[in-house]
């Protein structure tokens, strides 16, 4: 069966793009992104823009409509998001099947996250950030659950991936993962988050002029204040500590933060690593998938998904970061 994205091709790009109102000079660049589909789009008389077309079929119109007012929001109160451009007063259109939003074009380069004004910057603004985010509540967009990012994926791939012969390890280790998180998170409920970015990693950040740049909130949620700054956090746990202090310490200029949401920090980790393999699961049909994961779906990668959760059960019973 073809994939709907088969039929981008650059022609039926340009086509799509003059049809929702922009004038292409023909110059196409796609851009490294694999949920979506995005390129450069070179215009006649005009600066260069960023086109992106939605996945069909996973987001309603009424979840990237309410995307794009909450980036708006947050421009309108002195963010610096990249919100999608009005094109005829509408910021979201259809062409060709495919639902379509543009951007204006933004640089700049990933924060450097062994750099602590960088980690103070990124606290502040997402302490700004979530100040918004807390001012009104999504209705279209969805919750952060575990039975959405952990329970449901593990079993998925259990049924349709895991080989075999590793289903048991995989099924006993899935089990403990799940108990474990879900004890850590016991304590959260979505009616208590506030609407996140969703997806907060330097990839999604450009930092410019010492400041920090959000883009792409395709995947924001309702969920706690601890899913976007989690990701920052790397290396041994003193450096990590360090880490979260620089954050929180921006972050409470501007928001409060409640220091029991430190304890679902490895929950959220764990969740992220199997819908992650879940994400590269649902969407194998996708050629382009093929060509960037050649790795995935062998029994080897299975394997190192095994004693990858293995260490990380470890950590699910150490104690938490102090907030120092």
């Amino acid at each position: 069966m073809t994939h709907p994205y088969e039929r981008l091709t650059p022609d039926c790009v340009v086509s799509c793009v003059e049809a929702i109102g922009l004038q292409s000079d023909l110059r196409l660049l796609a851009l490294n992104s694999y949920e979506n589909r995005v390129y450069q789009v070179g215009l006649e008389d005009a600066d260069p823009v960023i086109v992106k077309f939605y996945r069909p079929e996973r987001w309603t119109r009424g979840q990237i409509l309410e995307e794009h007012a909450f980036a708006q929001e947050l421009v309108d109160n002195g963010l610096s998001v990249v919100a999608p451009m009005p094109i005829n007063g509408d910021t979201l259109h259809e062409a060709e099947g495919f639902l379509i939003a543009a951007f204006l074009r933004r640089g700049g380069h990933a924060p450097e996250l062994d750099n602590f004004d960088h980690l103070l910057g990124l606290g502040r603004t997402l302490g700004r950030m979530h100040g918004v985010g807390r001012a009104a509540s999504f209705t279209e967009r969805i919750d952060y659950t575990l039975e959405r990012w952990l329970i449901e994926p593990m079993e998925y791939l259990s049924k349709a991936w895991v080989p075999a012969e590793l289903r048991p390890a995989w099924d006993s280790l899935g089990k403990d993962l799940i108990d474990r998180a879900t004890r850590l998170m016991s304590d959260y409920t979505p009616e208590e988050g506030l609407r996140v970015h969703g997806d907060c990693h330097v990839g999604n950040i450009l930092w410019r002029d010492d400041t920090p740049h959000f883009v792409d909130l395709d995947d924001c949620v309702t969920g706690p204040a601890i899913q976007d700054l989690w990701m920052f956090l790397s290396g041994d746990r003193p450096q990590r500590e360090r880490q979260l202090a620089e954050l929180i310490g921006g972050y409470e200029e501007f928001h409060d933060f409640d220091p029991k949401e430190i304890k679902w920090i490895e929950a959220l980790r764990t969740a992220r690593m199997v819908y992650y393999s879940a994400w590269l699961a649902r969407r194998w049909d996708d050629p382009a998938f093929h060509v960037a994961f050649p790795w995935f779906g062998r029994e080897r990668y299975w394997a190192d998904q095994v004693l990858a959760l293995r260490e990380q059960l470890a950590l699910l019973e150490e104690e938490p970061l102090r907030l120092l």
